[in-house]
């Protein structure tokens, strides 16, 4: 066999491998599903808190927070565990399948709104256990000069199933719109969004099975390394990434507040999803550019450009009255290109700074301790939009401000 294709890291010839196009495939399908349903978290869980409207902004934290946060905690002995093992397909599988079942529990959410928060959670436990093993077989299967594009590929397909689930979401919200209370006319209209919901995500699940391991180079002789889970143990340039991670993560909280608070700000829900979906579109049309950039300038570089805008947006969404209310078709879309500069160049940035031998569990560690700062992040922002609904915002760029002189001064990148 052709040692170009036995080896991808060797493999320069500019095509993307099959394992990226598969797993882009199965981000693609998965989060349809997700964002058919993601948009409307908020208004659903209103609707079954009627009696007690004043503590939407605390449970709709609680319910974020814990999803995000407790599950996060999985990522890294899933990185670990495919590790040890040398396998990122079976745990892949389990995770995505764990995550497409979960969402039958949303159908019990009338009995109160700790199911929701079940299955957000175990929806996210089927994340967690996922994320490390396909990011690392991404990272695997791609030479070294085209990571960032490989991952902004990744993200792009992710964010192309976010826009088509959220347009989806966005024609039902159309067709039940109730004018007087402006959200869905009944439960059973969530309902059906639930049901169809199903399906992208178990096509998702298929994908994965059609994709192939690949082995790790033979060891010159010796002991094999074994992947190490003190992150002390890593270099110095990655714990600091790591820290400034977490300092960011503590002011960037879920999406669900963005979009409260453009309804707060006197949008329909309709209107609401279709800035989402602008959200969406922006991001899926410059992830495979930004990642590919990352690859020939730096990943820090982009990175700091990222973060400042990010700073931006979220002082602008905390700023913003009702009366300029229209500057959000503005923010949402620059609020795209932010995650688009982000996303796949932070886990390509885990890639190239990670031993080879705990490049799952480094990425896993990377996603845990973004997941640990999400419970506070999303109980901080909820109070604080109890508040004022302008607060969150603009603490969380005021973070993200701490976070580009951390990560500006404190770690140094090789030059691509």
């Amino acid at each position: 066999m052709n040692m170009e294709k036995n080896n991808p890291r060797e493999d320069v010839n500019g095509k993307l491998d099959r394992n990226v196009i598969l797993t882009g495939l199965t981000s693609f399908f998965t989060d349809i599903s997700s964002e058919m349903i993601y948009p409307l978290i908020q208004a659903f869980v209103a609707m079954i808190m009627t009696a007690q409207k004043a503590l939407l902004g605390p449970v709709l934290g609680i319910i974020e927070g814990i999803a995000e946060s407790t599950a996060s905690l999985l990522k890294v002995f899933a990185g670990y565990y495919s590790d040890r093992i040398e396998k990122r397909k079976a745990p892949a599988i389990a995770g995505y399948a764990l995550s497409a079942v979960s969402k039958a529990l949303l159908f019990a959410a009338t009995l109160g709104w700790a199911f929701v928060l079940l299955s957000r959670f175990f929806d996210r436990v089927g994340k967690g256990i996922r994320t490390a093993p396909r990011d690392a077989l991404i990272s695997e299967s791609t030479p070294r000069g085209m990571q960032g594009r490989a991952f902004g590929f990744q993200r792009g397909m992710d964010f192309a199933g976010a826009f088509l689930g959220a347009a989806i979401c966005y024609f039902v919200v159309i067709e039940f719109l109730d004018p007087v209370t402006k959200t869905l006319r009944d439960i059973n209209a969530f309902y059906l969004l639930f049901l169809v919901s199903l399906v992208p995500a178990f096509i998702g699940v298929v994908f994965l099975f059609f994709i192939r391991e690949r082995k790790a180079p033979a060891s010159s002789g010796g002991e094999k390394p074994r992947p190490n889970l003190d992150v002390r143990k890593y270099g110095r340039n990655l714990r600091v990434f790591f820290l400034a991670q977490f300092l960011f993560t503590l002011g960037n909280s879920s999406n669900q507040f963005l979009l409260l608070r453009s309804m707060d700000l006197g949008y329909l829900l309709s209107t609401v999803i279709l800035m989402y979906i602008l959200f969406n579109l922006t991001t899926t049309l410059l992830s495979p550019l930004f990642g590919s950039l990352s690859d020939r300038i730096g990943r820090k570089r982009v990175l700091l450009w990222g973060y400042a805008l990010y700073a931006v947006v979220y002082a602008a969404f905390g700023f913003i009255s009702a009366s300029s209310a229209r500057l959000l078709w503005v923010f949402w879309p620059l609020y795209g290109v932010y995650y688009a500069m982000t996303e796949g160049v932070e886990k390509a940035f885990v890639a190239d700074l990670a031993p080879v031998e705990s490049k799952a569990t480094a990425l896993g560690f990377y996603h845990t301790i973004v997941g640990i700062g999400l419970l506070p992040a999303s109980v901080i922002a909820g109070l604080l939009f109890t508040v004022n609904p302008g607060l969150p915002f603009l603490f969380g760029g005021g973070l993200a401000v701490l976070t580009v002189l951390l990560l500006g001064f404190g770690v140094k990148e090789e030059k691509p």
